[in-house]
């Protein structure tokens, strides 16, 4: 995903900046080997997230309000000036570190299409044990949930909505159990970490990951950063909560098209585009229009 950005001034700023923080060259991270890690997996995210957003904002588009999905929540907030990017790279070092060494093995997520969060919710409830732990994670849309959790577990809830008359169920290529209780010890180490970091009043609206509230305030994202590992995130209920303080232009950063297309598909009168697929010059004429 690095190795796709422009060569662009803004996209060398980043890896400077990662490089200082880290010691290490986050590009270093964008190979099929070293992706297999979530540590890699996440810098990489939040060095493509940052990198394409400083893009277009010098290209002189100025976003009303951010929002990432889990990880890309740490690019929303450095794009927001409410965290920097040295720090926000330690912390999600930290965040990746914890997350793989708690959870080598055996557990993960899973996506379910056309069910309801009620549907999904009682199927959890009801394949959960304490040897094989599985929980809601992400609201991605009203009738796209993720689960996550041991793969036990999960595989008895893709089964069971499978049968109930899911579109799709399946277990994905995440090695750790992301958004939810199992990941609470994680959270608590990024509550001490970031206790030396500085936070400040976001300079453009923050949505969260915990509860889709637009967040104006430095402790509200300082919250939202630490706990949303912890807890899953209501992505579709963030979404909205944009479109009502009147975004109507959606634009994912780089990798991928899947959040854009959420948009596209869940909320009307809007419009929704991969800058993957657009370029940074498309996004800002697009805006324009």
């Amino acid at each position: 995903m690095l190795h796709r950005l422009p060569n662009d001034p803004a996209v060398q700023s980043v890896r400077d900046e990662m490089a200082e923080a880290l010691h290490q060259d986050v590009w270093e991270c964008d190979s099929e080997i070293a992706l297999k890690s979530t540590v890699s997996t996440q810098l990489a995210l939040l060095a493509s997230g940052v990198a394409s957003a400083r893009i277009i904002m010098n290209q002189g588009l100025k976003p009303l309000v951010v929002a990432g999905i889990s990880v890309g929540a740490y690019a929303a907030a450095v794009t927001a000036q409410a965290i920097s990017l040295g720090d926000a790279s330690r912390l999600v070092r930290t965040r990746a570190e914890l997350m793989e060494k708690m959870y080598p093995s055996g557990y993960g997520l899973a996506a379910i299409v056309g069910l309801t969060e009620t549907q999904v919710t009682k199927l959890v409830d009801d394949a959960y044990t304490d040897a094989n732990p599985v929980f809601v994670a992400n609201i991605n849309a009203p009738r796209q949930i993720v689960i996550a959790g041991a793969e036990k577990g999960m595989e008895k809830v893709v089964a069971a909505a499978l049968k109930l008359g899911a579109y799709k169920a399946r277990l994905l290529n995440v090695s750790v159990p992301s958004h939810c209780k199992l990941l609470a010890p994680v959270a608590q180490s990024l509550r001490t970490q970031i206790q030396a970091v500085t936070v400040s009043d976001p300079k453009i609206i923050y949505i969260a990951n915990v509860n889709a509230r637009a967040i104006r305030s430095a402790e509200g994202i300082l919250v939202d950063l630490v706990d949303n590992i912890a807890h899953g995130v209501r992505w579709h209920d963030a979404t909205s909560v944009a479109q009502e303080l009147g975004c109507t232009f959606f634009l994912q950063v780089p990798p991928g098209h899947v959040l854009a297309d959420l948009a596209r598909e869940n909320l009307s009168g809007v419009r929704a585009y991969s800058m993957a697929a657009i370029g940074a010059i498309g996004a800002v004429r697009l805006a324009d229009e």
